[in-house]
Parts: structure tokens; sequence; C-alpha cells
């Protein structure tokens, strides 16, 4: 028995440093913030050093039964679901929600800080934000029903599973920054779930199955040397029995869409006039190919919308995969920088450049060489490739004023190209972001802009981080795609 449970510590270990491991890697494409990497960092180490002492403690001390319990499941799954394409826009991990930052009280009086909502991941997934809650106990041990006591949201450890599903999705139709659409309930354990407890959600929380798609097997190889020779350890952890539950919380869009593409946009003066249709272009250079090229890519429909045609087109949206650009993105697929000025650029007089950019020069010359090193118009083309692109009215109306100011005539004509392959959408931000509080950081401008996006369920396009970081540092979940910024150069 003591060998037994030795053994068992030392796997234990070994499964919290591949956890370690794990986390430390885990890919840029889940925008997982740094402070959930520290959160879950500190809990994976918490459990090695709690292991660590168990296996001191067992050494000193052969009469002393081993009573293990670890968390290191939990971790596991938690971590393993982080690993997934499918997961962006992590904001928050296993940490609880305070219910006092989720919505006022409705009759005004202050909400008790220390009430809290577990919530293992908060993210984005499939373009929805979500919390996700993860289960590693064995189904045998989860309980429907439970002891509950006073407040709905006090902690009872004898609550069965309904209360705590009652409590969280109590507490998510109440947040408003951190609304999610849904409550995912995952559960990991390979002997999966009782029928009873399925059907319960089914009836009672009109929960439906819902289908990851991820590997069922989770492999991990540890190399070793023994006896002079190198061999092979497999630790395998199979998720083929998981099951997870989706319950619907909210869905805020609704299907009506006030929006436009103009056929021809005379307000960028008269270079636009020139041409209707980006493939009609004259211009035989290799980047007007190129740019002509990229947005007839876009999946795209002529519309010029009258009053009752607004349903047929939010079904129309709701077919399409939407990304929604800001003014940074549209900028940057226009510029002079990104459409092969960067030759003619390089060969003006720093003086005259100096004199054109004022204290934009080093900033534009940065942009310069990051463009003969990584093409911006193919990091666009990964992106919007099949894809139906929307703006808001903000974001148009602010397009077209910087390019009447600062563009040059080709950057004219391209806006207009491209202009012409957008749908415009109203100013419609979502509830949870325009519920943030307006501040110099979160400026009511960007608020709308990904806003927009977040109520289209629509990642946003944008180089301006700093908002993005700004949302993250509130703990919300907000799905974003980053480009390197360009400047319109006057071309």
């Amino acid at each position: 028995m003591r060998k037994e449970a030795e053994a068992q510590v030392e796997l234990a270990k070994k499964r919290c440093r591949d956890v370690i491991d794990r986390i430390e890697g885990l890919p840029a494409s889940t925008k997982i913030t740094a402070s959930c990497r520290r959160t879950l960092l500190k809990l994976a180490h918490s459990e090695l050093t709690f292991l660590c002492r168990c296996c001191s403690s067992t050494a000193s001390s052969s009469s002393t039964p081993l009573n293990l319990s670890v968390n290191i499941g939990h971790l596991e799954a938690v971590v393993h679901l982080l690993q997934q394409p499918f997961i962006t826009g992590v904001s928050r991990v296993c940490k609880p929600i305070p219910l006092s930052t989720l919505a006022p009280h409705p009759h005004g009086q202050k909400t008790d800080p220390c009430l809290k909502i577990h919530v293992d991941i908060v993210c984005t997934l499939h373009r929805n934000p979500v919390w996700i809650i993860v289960s590693d106990r064995n189904p045998k041990y989860i309980s429907w029903s439970g002891s509950s006591c006073g407040s709905p949201y006090k902690r009872d450890k004898s609550k069965g599973l309904k209360l705590r599903i009652q409590q969280v999705t109590a507490a998510a139709r109440s947040a408003v920054a951190l609304k999610p659409s849904s409550v995912i309930l995952f559960f990991s354990n390979r002997n999966g779930l009782s029928s009873i407890v399925c059907d319960k959600l089914k009836d009672e929380f009109g929960a439906t199955e819902f289908q990851l798609d991820f590997p069922v097997l989770d492999f991990n190889f540890d190399l070793s040397k023994e006896a002079g020779e190198w061999t092979n350890v497999l630790v395998a952890r199979t998720y083929q029995e998981a099951c997870a539950f989706e319950i619907k919380v909210s869905d805020t869009r609704n299907t009506v869409l006030s929006s436009e593409s103009d056929v021809k946009d005379s307000s960028l003066g008269e270079a636009a006039d020139t041409e209707k249709d980006p493939s009609d272009s004259t211009e035989h250079t290799e980047f007007c190919r190129a740019f002509s090229n990229l947005i007839s890519r876009m999946e795209f429909y002529s519309l010029y919308l009258k009053n009752g045609e607004s349903a047929q087109v939010g079904s129309l949206l709701g077919q399409s995969e939407l990304i929604n650009f800001d003014t940074t993105a549209l900028i940057a697929l226009v510029s002079g920088i990104s459409n092969g000025g960067t030759p003619k650029l390089l060969a003006t007089p720093e003086s005259e450049l100096r004199q054109r950019f004022k204290g934009n020069y080093e900033f534009v010359i940065g942009q310069v060489m990051s463009e003969i090193q990584n093409p911006i118009l193919v990091e666009f083309g990964r992106t919007i490739s099949g894809k139906r692109v929307i703006i808001c009215e903000s974001v148009r109306s602010e397009f077209k004023e910087l390019v009447l100011m600062c563009g040059g005539p080709n950057e004219k004509l391209r806006a207009s190209q491209l202009l012409n392959c957008l749908t415009v959408v109203p100013d419609s931000p979502s509830e949870r972001m325009m519920n943030l509080p307006t501040t110099r950081k979160l400026a009511l401008k960007n608020k709308v802009v990904f806003g927009t996006g977040d109520y289209w369920c629509a990642p946003t396009v944008t180089a301006n981080m700093a908002f993005v970081r700004a949302i993250s540092q509130t703990g919300m979940s907000l799905f974003t795609i980053e480009h390197r910024p360009r400047a319109l150069t006057g071309d």
C-alpha cells in the first residue's frame, strides 16, 4: 500500500510538471492575458508544492496513511480546453467573480462583496462570449439536488449540481460587461455523466449537448534516461467520454439590419469617380492587382437597402462569417505604404519626409521597413478571404474624413473601391460593451466600434491595441484580430 501511494504521488507530480509546461506554452491564438497565465501557474505550482509535502511526510513516517486529494485533473482539463483553436480572447481563468462587479442591486442596495461565483474560463468560443465551468469529479459523486441555505449565492459544500447551475446562470443573466451569451458545462471525467443528470440539465435548464471538436486523447512524452538508454514514458489522458452542455443566457442580436453599400461614393473626390468596380482596374502594376485581388476575395454582395429589406439582409449576414473592421484596418488597406509606395518613400530626401510627416517621421519609416519585411496585404488576405466584412457608420464617416484630408489620389481611389465591397451597419454596440465605464482608455467612439463587432459576433480587425489591452483589464472577453499599423502617405 505504501509503495502504491508513493507511486500515486509521483504520478501526480509528473502531471503537475506537465501542466506547468503546457501553461507556459499556451498558443498565442488564445490571446490569454498575462494575469490569467500567472493564475494558472500559481495554481499548478501550489498543487506541486502540496504533493512534495505529502511525499516528505510519507517518507518521514511510515505509519502515517496517505490521504491524497489532488486537483491536478481539474487543471489538466482547463488547460486542455485552453489549448484548443476554438478558444480565443481568454480574459479570466479559475477565479471567482464577485457579484458586486456583475450588476447593481435592483433596489440600489450594495451587494455583499463576499458573494462570488466561480467561473473556470471566461473567453470567446466560436465568436461568442461564454463562461465555461469545468468538472473533473467522478460522476458518482455528482448529485443533482443538495441542501441549500439562505441566499442562493451562499457557498454550501453539500449543494447539488442544480443549485450550482442556478447560481451561475442567475449571475450570468444579471451580468453587464461580463455577460456571456451562454454558459458551457464541461464534464471531463472519462466515466461520463449519468442519464438522470443529463435529462435534468435538458428539462430544467434547456441545456443542449455541445460538440467540442478536439482530440479525445491528451498525449505527453517524457524522455528519461535509465541504464544508459533512452526510454519513452507515455502519459495519456482520454477525453473520449467527456461531455459538454450549453445553456443559453441571451442572444442580444436581432435580425434587423439597416445597411448600405454604395454603388459609387462621390464624396472621396474626383479620383473616386474613375472606377466603380475593383475588377475593372486599368492600372497594371503588381500592387494594384494585389489590392484588387485582395478585396475581390471578400464575400461580396452589392446592397442598397430600402425600408422593409432589413430582415432579408439580417438573414443574409447570418449565413456569412462576419468580420468587423475599425478605421485603422481600412487605412492600412488603402495606404500607399501597403500598395507599392515604399521605394518612392525611401528615395525621397529625409528633409522632405520630415516636413511632410512632421513628428510622425520615425513612425512612418518604421512602417515602411515593416512592409518590406512582411507585406501587409498578404496578412490581410489570410484574415478576410471568404468572409463578409462589415463596418459601422462611425467607422465609415471617420475613414472618409481621414482619406479626404490626408489621402492622395491613389489612396482615394482605393478607398472608393474598398467601400463598395463593405456592408455598412448602424452603430449598434453591445449592451455589455456600453456598460463599461467611459474613460480615457475606454473612449466612447472605440466602445461603439468594437461593441458593434461584439453585437454581431464578429471579430474586430484593429491596430488599436491600447484599447484591446484596456478591455482585457476589465475582465471582458473580446474577440479581436491585430494587424500592423499603416499610415496614409498622400500617394
